[in-house]
């Protein structure tokens, strides 16, 4: 299966976000095809909320010292979420069952009522900036932060095969990013690391 050279889910979460003495609200919520899926709102003192699409690999307590780190240094509030198939959430990751999960971690998030609805931010994060760019490609957000992200996953891949050859068996996954930030009329921020060694600079 294609989705497993792409998703590296952990069920078991190592840690809470009271651990880095931050508060929160643990959530589940709803996607349009019924699955329930977990995330952690953390409130901040400023206007602005971050909405985090996080990467490929483990789960959403893999992040918490950053989170950490954006809460004490910035006080921003966020609000991080964990995929189909990835921690506590229901179901299996695809590429459209990611883009439903951020759909519906949104519709969550403008449903709260300490939420400025016109403030919140996109946040993604390697495989998770293509998620965000999908996400603010079609639903108006303060902004759009991209970090060590790609212009689509055949682009990532470089393998000595036959283009055509890879393109075709990727065509089922493509993320392409790149089709679709066209789109995006918001502020946006892209951050990359010249050192990368999972995606290129």
């Amino acid at each position: 299966m294609q989705e497993d050279f792409v998703f590296f889910p952990e069920r078991y979460l190592i840690g809470e976000p009271s651990d880095w003495d931050l508060p929160f609200d643990d959530v589940n919520f709803q996607t349009i095809d019924g699955l329930t899926l977990h995330g952690w709102f953390v409130p901040g003192g400023r206007r602005e909320t971050i909405l985090w699409c996080h990467g490929n690999a483990g789960n959403i307590s893999h992040r918490l010292d950053n989170m950490k780190i954006l809460h004490d240094r910035i006080g921003i509030g966020m609000f991080i979420f964990d995929y189909r198939g990835y921690g506590r959430s229901q179901g299996q990751p695809s590429e459209p069952g990611t883009y439903l999960d951020a759909e519906a971690a949104l519709s969550y998030l403008l449903s709260r009522t300490d939420v400025d609805q016109d403030a919140i931010v996109i946040f993604g994060r390697s495989l998770g900036g293509a998620v965000a760019v999908d996400l603010a490609s079609q639903h108006p957000c303060r902004g759009l932060i991209l970090e060590s992200t790609f212009t689509s996953l055949v682009d990532l891949l470089e393998m000595p095969i036959d283009i055509e050859d890879l393109r075709s068996r990727m065509a089922p996954i493509k993320y392409d990013s790149f089709s679709k930030i066209k789109r995006i009329k918001v502020p946006l921020l892209m951050l990359h690391g010249n050192r990368d060694e999972v995606v290129p600079f």
